[in-house]
């Protein structure tokens, strides 16, 4: 009787955490099948439409780690609910939104609710799966955010062009309805052994990314060499460094910089901002390519990124099963490497008129090299710390990976507009093929990083730590 219990606590807290991961990651790259859409109804450039990704992004790189120090301090099962009713408040603002300005500021408020529920999806979820079992579980949770980040342009390519625009973000509405109420019954309330945020953290890591990233965007329709974006640039490099600062210092740092002292932590990190970078990058110009270039409908463009999307389905799973028993490092090494080839190839034969089935073989094996990585890179990088320090490591994790994303966009979209732009098809390719070849490059770059990863025995608590809480 105690199994059944058991096992039916441990199905529940899958199934609650997997779909609001699924929710928030989605919500990454939904809206690139809407960017043409969203161009001609909201009258944006394309400053505003890489503030439609950027902006949630950002917010939600950067509270990545807060989210992760606030479910420690006051609960984990409260901050989830709460993050929970933040992200399905501003999807109804952004689903309510007038003007891009008005999208963006919905955006970003999203990123606030997804910061908070993203990390503690893994930290609730290690605590609740059976130790034996616990691979397994973090595998699929690893594939589940992989498939949530491919089917976000076929999900939002279906709904623009069978409803609106405006629907991609109220499908999420109902859905933060019904979690809200099951993860306050189902899910057990724990926090972890840190008792206060680091507010100066916060703020430094939070004006310093700002900075870079609004210089990123801006910088090909202000000028490399104004004021403003070399101001930008400086201003948010000097903070960051003064981040790092503070947080060897502070007592309770949303950050440990002890972390990266750890070689399988910090080459995963890597890895991760890397991959990240190229295919956040690439996909925001890809998911735009069938429409404005090729005359598709939103739906015809996700339907045919769908070889990429479709293979972490097939891919993940065995992945995650595999990672206990093949070095992690030869699984998301070889993923990545799969992903570079696919990204230069897909950059090779793009023109205006390529005929579809050129691209189906790079699509497949891009999504096949996204499958090997998502999936066991949440088991080694919680593997290289302590177990009462994986919120930490988790919202480390998954900012960095964020934080790629982010500046992937920012770059790429820049390539593209310093080599072509919306002017006509052939413009469009003449800076979508340079963008996707450094993307490519990039990601080439994150498999190197990832062969050399070694994984290592997790390090076990010294005496004095606090111990892990949990109470039902």
């Amino acid at each position: 009787m105690t199994h059944k219990i058991s096992s039916s606590k441990t199905w529940w807290t899958f199934a609650i955490t997997s779909a609001a991961l699924f929710m928030v990651t989605l919500d990454n790259l939904v809206v690139t099948t809407a960017l043409p859409v969203l161009r001609v109804d909201l009258h944006a450039g394309l400053s505003g439409l890489e503030w439609t990704v950027n902006a949630y992004t950002l917010t939600f790189a950067v509270l990545l780690l807060t989210g992760a120090a606030l479910g420690d301090r006051f609960g984990r099962r409260r901050m989830f609910a709460i993050g929970l009713g933040i992200f399905t408040l501003a999807s109804a603002a952004a689903a309510l939104a007038p003007t891009i300005a008005a999208l963006d500021a919905a955006r970003a408020i999203q990123g606030v609710g997804g910061a908070i529920v993203m990390p503690l999806t893994l930290t609730i979820l290690s605590a609740g799966v059976p130790e034996k079992q616990r691979g397994v579980f973090l595998g699929a949770w690893g594939g589940i955010s992989g498939l949530a980040v491919a089917f976000g342009p076929l999900v939002g390519g279906a709904v623009v062009s069978g409803i609106s625009w405006h629907w991609i973000f109220w499908l999420n509405v109902p859905l933060g309805l019904v979690l809200i109420p099951l993860a306050l019954r189902r899910l057990d309330e724990s926090h972890g052994p840190f008792g206060s945020v680091d507010l100066p953290g916060l703020v430094l890591v939070s004006v310093g990314l700002f900075g870079i990233v609004w210089g990123l965007v801006r910088g090909n329709s202000v000028g490399w060499g104004s004021a403003e974006i070399v101001g930008a640039l400086v201003a948010g490099a000097l903070v960051l460094a003064a981040f790092v600062w503070w947080e060897l210092r502070a007592e309770h740092p949303m950050l440990p910089m002890r972390f990266f002292r750890n070689r399988t932590f910090a080459l995963a990190n890597v890895a991760s901002l890397l991959m990240s970078f190229g295919m956040f990058g690439s996909i925001f110009l890809l998911a735009q390519f069938f429409q404005t270039v090729q005359g598709y409908s939103p739906l015809g463009s996700g339907l045919r990124i769908l070889p990429w999307t479709a293979m972490p389905m097939v891919v993940a799973p065995i992945a995650g099963a595999l990672s206990d028993r093949i070095a992690p490092s030869r699984i998301i090494g070889t993923g990545l490497a799969l992903q570079a080839i696919g990204l230069a190839w897909i950059a090779a034969v793009s023109t205006p008129t390529t005929p579809y089935i050129d691209l189906v073989v790079p699509f497949a094996i891009s999504g096949a090299g996204m499958g090997m990585f998502f999936a066991p890179i949440a088991n080694v990088v919680l593997g290289a710390v302590r177990n009462v320090e994986e919120g930490q490591a988790s919202g480390a994790n998954n900012a960095i990976r964020e934080l790629g994303g982010v500046f992937g966009v920012a770059v790429l979209a820049s390539v593209f507009s310093h080599y072509g732009g919306y002017r006509s098809g052939t413009a469009f390719v003449d800076g979508m093929t340079p963008a996707v070849y450094v993307g490519a490059a990039v990601v080439a770059l994150g498999s190197l990083a990832a062969f050399g990863i070694k994984r290592r025995p997790k390090a076990e608590a010294p005496a004095f730590e606090p111990a892990f809480e949990s109470a039902a």
